[in-house]
C-alpha cells in the first residue's frame, strides 16, 4: 500500500498552498506585503493572491482538458512566438540605445519636411493666442488688463511675477496650438461657439462670475492648410528618429545572417 498513490504527497517545507502537483511557496508572496503593512491586512493580500493563484491553476487544467488539439496547438504557437518577439525586441531596443545617433539637427528637420510638406496637412484649427483669467479684485487688474492687450518686451518682470498669481494662463502667442486644447483651457470657448472668438487680430474680455478672462488672437490656420514647421517638428523628429532605428535593424539583422551563413551555422537546403 505504501507503494501505491493511495495517500496524498507530503506538503513540501515551507508551501502555503497547493493544486495538483503544484506548490505556491513563501518565497512566492512574501514580496507582496508592503511594509508596514498591519497583520490582519497582510493575511487578506496573501489569501487573494492564494486564491487567484489557486483558480487560474484549477482554470488551466480545466482548460486543457477540454479544449480540442488543434486548438491548443495554435494556442502553443502563440505563446512561442510571443516569446521570441519580446526577446527579439528587447535585444535590438538594447542595442538601439547604445549605438544609433538620437541627435536630429534642424537642418534634418528642415529637409525632411520640405521633401514631405505634402503629407503635413493640418486636420484641426491652429491658433496662436494669449489668455489669462483675472479676479475682477485684483489690486493690479487695471495694469494687468493694459499690459495683456498692449504688450512691450519691457513687460516681462511684471509677468514674471503676477502670473503665478493668476488661476489660468497662456501667454506664448508665438506657438501653434490646435482648436481642441483650447477648450480644455479657456471653458466659454465650445465647439459650438468658437467662430465668435477664434477670429485673427480679434482681442475681447469676457465677464466670469469673480473673474475676467482677456483674449488675444494673434493668428489662425484652417483645416487642410500647410501645416507649420514649428508645429510638425516633434513629429518631424519622431519619424527620422524611427527611420533611424529600422533601418540600423535591417542592418543588424543582414549582419547576424551573413555571419550565420560564413560560419555555417545557417544554410538552405535547395
Amino acid at each position: 500500500m505504501v507503494s501505491c498513490n493511495w495517500f496524498p504527497k507530503e506538503a513540501k517545507p515551507e508551501a502555503i498552498a497547493r493544486v495538483g502537483d503544484e506548490y505556491l511557496y513563501k518565497n512566492d508572496v512574501i514580496d507582496l506585503i508592503p511594509q508596514g503593512t498591519s497583520k490582519e491586512d497582510s493575511l487578506q493580500i496573501i489569501r487573494t493572491y492564494i486564491e487567484r493563484w489557486a483558480t487560474q491553476k484549477l482554470l488551466t487544467d480545466v482548460s486543457e482538458i477540454n479544449l480540442s488539439e488543434n486548438q491548443k496547438a495554435e494556442f502553443d504557437k502563440l505563446v512561442s512566438q510571443y516569446k521570441i518577439d519580446l526577446y527579439t525586441k528587447a535585444y535590438l531596443e538594447q542595442i538601439i540605445k547604445t549605438s544609433i545617433d538620437t541627435i536630429v539637427t534642424n537642418e534634418e528637420v528642415k529637409k525632411y519636411f520640405d521633401e514631405n510638406k505634402s503629407n503635413f496637412r493640418i486636420n484641426t484649427l491652429l491658433v496662436k493666442l494669449r489668455y489669462i483669467k483675472v479676479p475682477k479684485e485684483h489690486q493690479k487688474f487695471k495694469v494687468i488688463k493694459e499690459k495683456f492687450f498692449n504688450p512691450k518686451k519691457s513687460d516681462k518682470a511684471f509677468w514674471d511675477t503676477y502670473l503665478v498669481q493668476l488661476s489660468s494662463a497662456a501667454m506664448n502667442d508665438s506657438v501653434w496650438v490646435d482648436l481642441n486644447q483650447i477648450y480644455q483651457k479657456i471653458s466659454f470657448i465650445t465647439p459650438e461657439n468658437y467662430t465668435q472668438y477664434i477670429q485673427a487680430g480679434k482681442s475681447f474680455e469676457y465677464p466670469e462670475g469673480d473673474n475676467v478672462s482677456f483674449l488675444k488672437v494673434n493668428a489662425v490656420l484652417g483645416q487642410n492648410q500647410e501645416s507649420p514647421l514649428s508645429y510638425i517638428e516633434p513629429t518631424i523628429r519622431q519619424l527620422i528618429l524611427n527611420k533611424r532605428k529600422l533601418e540600423y535593424i535591417k542592418k543588424i539583422e543582414k549582419e547576424i545572417t551573413d555571419d550565420a551563413l560564413k560560419n555555417n551555422k545557417y544554410e538552405i537546403y535547395e
